[in-house]
């Protein structure tokens, strides 16, 4: 019976979160072509300063710069502020480039710290002190704005109630190997539907981190950017519509950027975003409930800041499904019941939502989606460990820092391996465990398949075809190659 009470909350938790991705769809349909228009023009465009936040960033930083000084936007109303807290060649880098971009007739400012005192958030909070601009565009630095971005969004800034405008992310280097085309899908489901569905119903949604601009008046009247958490942008966002700001998600402009070609910088990244969520989730989450918000803008704020905590459901779901545990004996029609409802919103509407995203976005067709769909559920699954980790470690209060994603500046010119590259992303233990449940899983699938259970064998395959990619690629990430651009590029 503790079995049975066990694995059915489980599956209902996990239930929950996939009708959520119904619920992300119905919106998303509802409100499509609802797109958002600027209440006016200024007469006069308004001075913008653009933050750059780098760290150790060599690879990308001239390319970064040299994106920002095309931009399509008055040279006396742009204001160029690299946050720099780099301790290598970067530095230099960013100078040189500053100082050509000065004798251009730009206005640079070049901040650097000693220490990285609060991170990201510590260099846009120091970066506030040294601008007078009522607008701030932020960019990281493997982002390459196009020139026409603060001419295509400073416009809905009209409205005086707007505190964001976010564009939506593209990927520089969707094609580059199988691991980036999973997390483009993965990104664009995120993008596309949730962040469009979320702001054009009314419910709160989340600054991205990048390329997106913030009215300074909106971030100091929130309380500025703090450094409590991993996701200081998920931290403001909430704690600036909490006080009555409005946000604007704008997904036909796109921002491209560079995804991460490995998979141990991929597993460094959503350890990150994982953990700062949860930190998020504990610090935020009461007060959503005391706020005045309306009931349903609570509920889906409840959704999206625990979301995480699916990664340990689903570890404590791979436990339960050991043949060993002998489950309570169903009526047939009971069983099938259970089946087609776990299995509508746990697997149909992933994959209706990942392949929704992909079709709206024009990004290949439905056949080329199939292809792919068995390595993207088995990345989901095999990043459970590394992002469960995470949840521990933020529910636990275990401090970390801010590690950043390594960037090589990707591109179509050139080839050489990544072990050449000076950026290497932080190994963890978690692959040891990753091999143990890929081969436990791979016991499973024998198991039913011996017992002639085929079905239940091809279900549970995703299990060791996620663990075991995740853990062979994490060991040896010197089998990819990157394309890399020179320093001049």
């Amino acid at each position: 019976m503790l079995y049975y009470i066990c694995y059915s909350a489980i599956i209902l938790c996990l239930c929950g979160y996939g009708a959520h991705r119904f619920l992300m769809l119905y919106l998303y349909f509802k409100h499509k072509n609802h797109i958002p228009q600027p209440q006016s023009n200024f007469d006069e465009l308004p001075k913008v300063t653009i933050q750059l936040p780098i760290f150790n960033e060599q690879y990308v930083t001239e390319r970064l710069l040299q994106k920002v000084s095309e931009m399509d936007y008055p040279k006396d109303k742009l204001h160029i502020q690299i946050l720099d807290d780099s301790t290598d060649e970067t530095q230099e880098i960013a100078q040189n480039k500053a100082l050509e971009l000065k004798s251009l007739g730009y206005n640079v400012d070049y901040h650097h710290r000693t220490n990285r005192t609060g991170f990201k958030a510590g260099a846009l909070e120091n970066g506030l002190k040294h601008t007078d601009a009522e607008y701030l565009l932020i960019l990281d630095a493997d982002f390459s704005p196009q020139a026409s971005l603060l001419q295509n969004t400073i416009h809905y800034f009209t409205n005086p109630n707007l505190a964001v405008v976010q564009t939506r992310w593209g990927h520089i280097n969707r094609n580059y190997n199988l691991l980036t085309r999973i997390q483009a899908i993965l990104l664009d489901g995120h993008l596309q539907i949730e962040q469009t569905a979320r702001c054009r119903s009314g419910r709160f949604f989340t600054f991205n981190g990048t390329a997106g601009i913030w009215r300074k008046q909106a971030i100091e009247d929130a309380g500025g950017w703090e450094h409590d958490t991993l996701t200081e942008d998920m931290d403001l966002s909430y704690r600036a519509q909490l006080k009555g700001w409005k946000f604007l998600f704008l997904n036909h402009i796109e921002t491209p950027a560079e995804l991460p070609p490995d998979v141990n910088s991929f597993k460094s990244q959503q350890h990150r975003w994982a953990k700062g969520a949860i930190q998020c989730c504990l610090k935020i989450l009461p007060t959503i409930w005391k706020s005045k918000a309306p009931l349903f803008i609570k509920l889906e704020a409840t959704s999206h800041l625990t979301s995480n905590f699916a990664y340990l459901l689903l570890l404590m779901l791979a436990v339960l499904l050991n043949p060993q545990f002998n489950s309570p004996e169903l009526p047939v029609w009971l069983d099938i019941l259970m089946q087609a409802v776990i299995y509508t919103l746990g697997s149909i509407s992933l994959i209706s939502f990942y392949l929704i995203s992909q079709l709206q976005l024009n990004k290949g067709s439905i056949f080329s989606f199939l292809i792919k769909l068995p390595l993207l559920m088995g990345v989901g699954v095999g990043m459970s460990i590394n992002n469960a980790k995470a949840v521990l470690e933020a529910i636990f209060h275990q401090h970390s820092s801010f590690v950043r994603t390594p960037k090589y500046c990707i591109s179509k010119e050139g080839k050489v391996p990544i072990k050449k590259i000076l950026y290497r992303p932080i190994k963890s233990f978690t692959v040891l465990f990753e091999v143990l449940f890929g081969c436990y899983f791979t016991f499973l699938v024998s198991y039913f398949l011996v017992n002639h259970n085929y079905l239940g064998a091809i279900l549970l395959a995703i299990f060791p075809i996620g663990f075991f990619y995740i853990a062979f690629n994490s060991l040896f990430p010197n089998l990819f190659t990157a394309h890399h651009c020179s320093k001049n590029t």
